[in-house]
């Protein structure tokens, strides 16, 4: 634990001797376990019991059976001095046991159970603690223990701190110590701060404390954690909100509506321009929070509305992980008499103005937001946005594409943030208390590089605290006017190269980092804007437009709430294993993921939450090249799912078959694709491709390749 190897419990004896001691385990072991299981909880028993215990403490069973057999002991006893004097004996028990191994688990749980009785001396365990911590300062089960006892005893936790305090200045890098002291000052500033000066100062002091540290070791790690969760503590954080919208706030949908077919052409402003999308069921609603919320539902989202009720509306969470996700979508279902076309209709949205969006940690979402858009109704004889699928398949790369200028009146407008539950005087206090600890804490970090250039975790900590300020200073919204994002940039490159070892959670942070800045406005957009001449399936003689997000070395997906008017995106000749996130782009029609490092079918689960795509491009990646499917465990049994039949998944008798048909079932079941690439992939043979087109009974194009 903690970089130090286990020492070795040999003795260094002969072979004889530990061929011997271990034939007397065994002989131990037999003896307990025929104890055990015929319920003997004799006075010789508990003995052989201890013995076996001395030499082994991490037999749990052995620890049980303690439990059960001193039950059965105190059942019989009515005095105190008896029950204690019986108690006392388990606590030498365990201490003997101690000294064979003092990170045993089933030992210190052991002693929580007899001092929980309340018969022993609180004394005498602080007393043993001193001694353990002494020869083992780090031993994370004694300080764990300790908080147990210092509860017991109603300790102050001044006086905790101040133990913490002398064991950090004996050694700066005792981990457990100050993980210690990050549970008891929670503990402080939960029941005893309750307004900002009084937090200022304490916070204060720690930062001053383990600034030491770091400048003593600036590589040890202990108390750079320890940095990093006084970076986490607020007093009145504004918390999870909503980010993004679509429609966005204050925009306007042109919908042209068949009332025979139900089928609705939508015409809406994006930073290319105007843009249109069809929708078979309903103009998709996509409300974008900041973290994954449950209970968005009719009663916590009101939709009010001439034409529409909210009561009516079904919201569905866009997630392969159950009742709680990021992204929420329902589907606005117009009424076939209760409108008059060519008239324009106000959608209200209310978020969260009754309690029941709940977040992760159980909280309730406490950021009552106001959104609204209008909607402009004509009727129509269809018209198609799909375009012939029997003409010639949609080309993903090649001549006809090139750069699109942007129109610099059209891009999707601000989601307006507007009547939030915060106290205002106490809000802005706390920022100002949050920015004056960044502008310090970066310049400690700097410091620190100046001394230290190669160091780790100041570049580390220096990025996170200029990401920090940025959000503080603009909104995480505002993200046009966020000033170091280069300079994070730049950072997580040279940790990249000074830090191999972590090389890919480098690359993550700075795929998240650039795509932040890519999606922050329209300046930052303008070079990935693309527009593509129409000559495939899927245009319908019409130019497409096109966020090309090729080639930009991304490992990971994230900040796609910017992105939610999205119907064509590239993001090919990328490094993405996974692409998780994707599934809020819920108008997306056209997505080119070749060339990435998709491993399985099943790492493309999240496109099924998205109903309106129609184009996929997986070529030239790696499904199928490892036969261990670490992705399997993210997702549930097809032989358990309701939503998968076992008919769908156990017709062949091959076993090789049904796991390909497995993953394929997860990832495709319920698409309706039009055309797909999978070319490039060792999965790409006869079989996989016979399993493709039986679950997807829509596609016309297989690899350029007409599908009959």
């Amino acid at each position: 634990m903690h970089g130090r190897p286990r020492k070795s419990s040999s003795d260094g004896g002969s072979q004889e001797k530990d061929m011997a001691k271990a034939a007397g385990l065994q002989s131990l072991q037999t003896q307990f376990f025929k104890n055990h299981h015929e319920k003997i909880y004799t006075k010789e028993a508990l003995q052989l019991n201890a013995k076996l215990l001395e030499i082994n403490p991490d037999i749990y069973t052995a620890w049980n059976y303690r439990k059960l057999a001193i039950k059965q002991l105190l059942e019989s006893e009515s005095e105190s001095a008896s029950i204690k004097q019986s108690l006392d004996e388990e606590l030498r028990v365990v201490e003997r046991a101690l000294k064979r191994n003092l990170t045993s688990y089933g030992a210190w749980h052991h002693r929580k159970w007899v001092i929980n009785m309340g018969y022993s001396s609180l004394d005498h365990e602080f007393q043993l603690l001193d001694q353990l911590l002494k020869a083992d300062s780090r031993n994370f089960n004694a300080w764990n223990y300790r908080r147990f006892v210092a509860d017991m005893k109603k300790s102050r936790d001044e006086d905790e701190l101040k133990f913490t305090t002398k064991k950090i200045n004996e050694n700066f890098s005792n981990y457990s110590a100050w993980h210690n002291r990050s549970a008891i000052l929670s503990h402080m500033l939960k029941n005893k701060y309750g307004g900002i000066s009084a937090k200022e100062q304490e916070m204060t002091e720690e930062y001053e404390l383990v600034r030491q540290a770091l400048f003593t070791d600036t590589e040890d790690q202990s108390g750079w954690f320890y940095h990093l969760w006084l970076l986490g503590q607020k007093i009145a954080p504004i918390g999870p909100k909503l980010e993004m919208s679509w429609p966005c706030n204050g925009s306007q949908l042109v919908i042209d509506f068949n009332e025979q077919s139900h089928a609705y052409v939508s015409d809406f402003d994006t930073p290319f321009g105007t843009d249109h999308c069809m929708f078979s069921e309903g103009i998709p609603l996509v409300l974008h929070f900041s973290e994954p919320v449950k209970g968005v539902n009719a009663s916590t989202v009101s939709v009010n509305s001439l034409l529409l009720q909210s009561e009516s509306l079904v919201w569905r969470p866009i997630s392969p992980h159950g009742l709680q996700a990021k992204t929420w979508v329902t589907l606005l279902k117009l009424p076939s008499t209760n409108f008059r076309a060519g008239e324009t209709y106000t959608v209200q949205i209310r978020v969260a103005d009754t309690l029941g969006i709940i977040l992760l940690n159980g909280y309730n979402f406490a950021c009552p937001t106001a959104l609204n858009f209008s909607l402009d109704i004509h009727t129509m004889t269809i018209r198609s946005t799909g375009g012939n699928f029997e003409t010639v398949p949609l080309a993903w790369e090649g001549e006809n594409f090139s750069p699109l200028a942007i129109d610099e009146n059209k891009f999707p407008i601000e989601l307006h943030l507007g009547n939030l539950s915060i106290d205002g005087s106490e809000n802005q206090e706390n920022t100002r208390w949050q920015q004056e600890t960044l502008d310090r804490e970066i310049k400690v970090c700097r410091e620190l590089l100046e001394i230290e250039m190669d160091s780790k975790w100041a570049k580390l900590t220096l990025a996170r605290l200029l990401i920090g300020q940025d959000m503080l200073s603009d909104g995480s919204i505002l993200r046009s006017k966020r000033k170091h994002t280069d300079e994070v940039l730049q950072l997580f490159n040279d940790l990249i190269e000074i830090d191999p070892s972590h090389a890919e959670y480098y690359k993550d942070q700075f795929s998240l980092i650039l795509l932040d800045k890519v999606s922050s406005g329209k300046q930052n957009l303008q070079e990935y804007f693309w527009d593509s001449k129409g000559t495939g399936s899927l245009s319908n003689g019409e130019r497409n437009k096109w966020l090309r997000l090729h080639g930009l070395s991304l490992s990971r997906l994230g900040c796609l709430d910017q992105l939610l008017w999205v119907q064509r995106l590239d993001i090919s000749h990328n490094r993405l294993r996974s692409i998780d996130g994707l599934e809020a782009l819920q108008l997306l029609g056209c997505l080119n993921l070749s060339h990435n490092l998709l491993a399985n079918f099943t790492a493309l689960g999240p496109l099924r939450q998205i109903k309106t795509l129609r184009a996929l491009n997986i070529a030239d990646n790696k499904i199928g090249a490892h036969t261990v499917n670490s992705t399997r465990f993210s997702f549930p049994s097809a032989l358990n799912n309701s939503s998968i039949s076992n008919a769908d998944t156990t017709r062949d008798a091959d076993e090789e078959i049904l796991e390909i048909s497995w993953e394929i079932t997860i990832a495709f079941k319920g698409l309706h694709l039009r055309q797909l690439d999978i070319a490039g992939n060792p999965a790409n043979d006869e079989k996989c491709r016979r399993l493709l087109m039986k679950t997807l009974p829509s596609l016309k194009w297989l690899d350029g390749t007409s599908v009959n």
